[in-house]
């Protein structure tokens, strides 16, 4: 398991090397040609959307060059017949060779286990940046509910850190409508990042999308909605602050692009709080720390 880990993790052009190199030693394995409806997708793709705009200009693409990379495939179960393929990666390519009018197309055959498909689909995806935020989580969750990877694991894998790893997990606890907001591209995940754990999520980036809001823009937004609650929450008296405090606490807010709270204590005691809500944001700010220390 180790090894395949290690292969997979270098990449689709290893993949697509080591598949040509079988074929020259056995000719049972790698580049061939095969007749495009010998090829069907995987319900394992973690890809979904296809854009039609994209799939015209690479149609058209294909038309006066042809396709130029090869599709990974494996052989079919039986279900799609006895000669039949299942797409591992390049569907895309595929269905835009079947709008151009392709009669064959150039595969690369792979002997898969459902496992290593599904990471190999992950990796040339993720690569390629084909998918959205959404697939490409569903992908990493399915690998880990389904074969125990941890993050760590996973995060070599597919080359990602792992705070990578966990924040684009993390957009999965998003409300369905914040979701399709991002499969359809109208809100960033970056954008989305800041929602998780709001219990107004779908409003606020309802208004994310009808404003335009900066990424930077919404995270002061949530940091604001945070303090007001954490204030409202707040048991003993508040006591008002002086306009200097007031100043500072916008200085440094300004300064670290995070909400930032003094509290006074007594006599010349205090605190100072500050607010993040990513692993991303909280990296950051430990790294600017450290090179002030």
């Amino acid at each position: 398991m180790a090894a395949a880990k290690r292969r997979l993790g270098r990449g689709l052009a290893s993949l697509i090397n080591e598949a040509a190199d079988v074929a020259a030693a056995t000719g049972l394995e790698g580049l061939r040609t095969v007749a495009i409806e010998a090829v069907s997708p995987s319900p394992l793709n973690p890809r979904a959307e296809f854009s039609p705009d994209e799939l015209k200009e690479l149609a058209d693409s294909i038309r006066m060059r042809g396709v130029v990379q090869p599709i990974i495939v494996r052989p079919a179960d039986g279900s799609a017949g006895p000669a039949g393929y299942e797409i591992i990666a390049g569907e895309r390519r595929w269905r835009a060779a079947q709008t151009a009018g392709l009669h064959d197309i150039p595969v690369i055959v792979r002997e898969l286990t459902d496992q290593q498909a599904l990471e190999v689909a992950i990796i040339e995806n993720v690569q390629r940046t084909d998918l959205n935020a959404i697939e490409e989580a569903a992908g990493y969750q399915k690998l880990i509910k389904t074969y125990n990877y941890t993050q760590e694991d996973l995060a070599g894998i597919v080359g990602k850190s792992r705070s990578h790893l966990t924040n684009t997990l993390r957009l999965l606890k998003l409300p369905a409508s914040v979701q399709d907001l991002i499969r359809n591209g109208a809100l960033s995940a970056g954008h989305a990042r800041a929602l998780v754990g709001l219990d107004d999520a779908e409003q606020v980036a309802r208004d994310i999308v009808r404003r335009g809001l900066s990424v930077r823009a919404v995270e002061a937004l949530v940091q604001r909605k945070a303090a007001r609650k954490s204030a409202k929450g707040t048991t003993h008296k508040r006591v008002s602050k002086d306009a200097d405090t007031c100043a500072a606490e916008r200085e440094l807010s300004d300064a670290l692009g995070l909400t930032v709270q003094i509290i006074s204590g007594e006599g010349e005691k205090g605190e100072l709080r500050v607010a993040y809500r990513s692993l991303e944001q909280f990296e950051e700010l430990r790294t600017r720390l450290l090179k002030k220390s």
